[in-house]
C-alpha cells in the first residue's frame, strides 16, 4: 500500500518545514505547496534522503481564489489522496486597519481564512470515508489574547481558526479525523522578516521563544492524540491562562500595552 499522504500549505520554511520533517520521520509521503518552487524541491530532496519518502511539488499562490482547487487536482492527478491536512501557510500586514488597501486585506483574508476553509472542505469527505484523517490548522497564541493595536486581522482570525477546529473536531471524532489547533507563540523563523516587526521582537527575553521544530514536534503529537486546540511552551500555556482569570477590561489594557512592542502599528 501506498505511504499515506499530508498536504501541508507553506512549507518552504519555518513552522511549515518544519511540520514536513516531522511528517515524514513518522513515514508520511508529503504534498507541498508554497510560492517558492526552489525551496520545496530543496525541502523534497531532504526528505528523502533522510526518510526515504517522496513529495508532490506544487508552486501555488494560495492568494488566489483559484488554488485549493488547482493543489487537490494535482495531488488527484498523481494518482494520491490527501490523509492528513496541515493548513500553514500565513503572513501579517503590518499598521493599523486602515494603513493596508482593501485588496491587502482580501488576499489576507483569502490565504489565512478562506483557503484553510477551502482545503478542509474539500479534504473532509474522502477522510471521513476512509475512516482515518488528520487536519492541523496553525493558528497562534494571538487568537486567545485580546485584540492588538496593529495587525488588526491578524488575531481575529487565529481566534475563528480555533472556533472553528474545535467545531471540526467534534463533528468528525467519531468518523477517526483528528483536528487540532497548533497555537504557537513567538517563533523563531522568517515570519518576523516578512512582516517587518524583527527588529521589534528580537528584543523580547529569550524564554518567549520557540523553535520551528519544537513547535512542530509536539503540535504532530496533538493531533495523534486528537487535542482539539494546542498550545505549545509552558509560557504560552501561562499567558493564555492568565488572560482568561483576568477581567476582560485589565486584559484589553494589558494587551493595548504589550501589544506596542511586537506589532507596528499606526494610531
Amino acid at each position: 500500500m501506498a505511504r499515506k499522504l499530508c498536504l501541508i500549505t507553506g512549507a518552504s520554511a519555518g513552522i511549515g518545514a518544519a511540520l514536513a520533517r516531522e511528517f515524514a520521520a513518522h513515514g508520511w509521503d508529503l504534498a507541498l505547496t508554497a510560492r517558492r518552487k526552489d525551496r520545496l524541491e530543496d525541502l523534497a530532496e531532504e526528505l528523502k534522503a533522510r526518510y526515504g519518502v517522496d513529495s508532490l511539488i506544487i508552486a501555488v499562490d494560495l492568494a488566489k481564489k483559484t488554488a485549493p482547487k488547482a493543489i487537490m487536482k494535482a495531488i488527484s492527478d498523481a494518482g494520491r489522496e490527501v490523509d492528513g491536512l496541515v493548513n500553514n501557510a500565513g503572513y501579517g500586514l503590518p499598521g493599523a486597519f486602515n494603513t493596508p488597501s482593501w485588496k491587502d486585506h482580501e488576499q489576507f483574508l483569502q490565504v489565512m481564512l478562506t483557503a484553510p476553509l477551502e482545503l478542509c472542505y474539500l479534504v473532509l469527505p474522502g477522510m471521513r470515508e476512509r475512516k482515518f484523517g488528520r487536519i492541523i490548522n496553525v493558528a497562534s497564541l494571538a487568537g486567545h489574547l485580546p485584540g492588538s493595536m496593529g495587525h488588526t486581522l491578524y488575531g481575529a482570525d487565529k481566534s475563528f481558526l480555533i472556533k472553528f477546529s474545535e467545531s471540526l473536531h467534534l463533528e468528525n471524532r467519531s468518523h477517526g479525523v483528528h483536528v487540532s489547533a497548533l497555537c504557537p507563540g513567538f517563533t523563531y523563523s522568517e515570519f518576523h522578516d516578512v512582516n517587518d516587526t524583527r527588529s521589534m521582537v528580537s528584543k523580547m527575553p529569550g524564554y518567549m521563544w520557540q523553535t520551528a521544530e519544537e513547535v512542530a514536534r509536539t503540535g504532530y503529537q496533538a493531533v495523534e492524540r486528537n487535542n482539539p486546540v494546542y498550545i505549545p511552551g509552558a509560557f504560552n500555556k501561562f499567558i493564555s491562562t492568565l488572560v482568561k482569570l483576568l477581567p476582560a477590561a485589565m486584559g484589553r489594557a494589558m494587551m493595548s500595552k504589550q501589544s506596542k512592542k511586537f506589532r507596528k502599528q499606526e494610531e
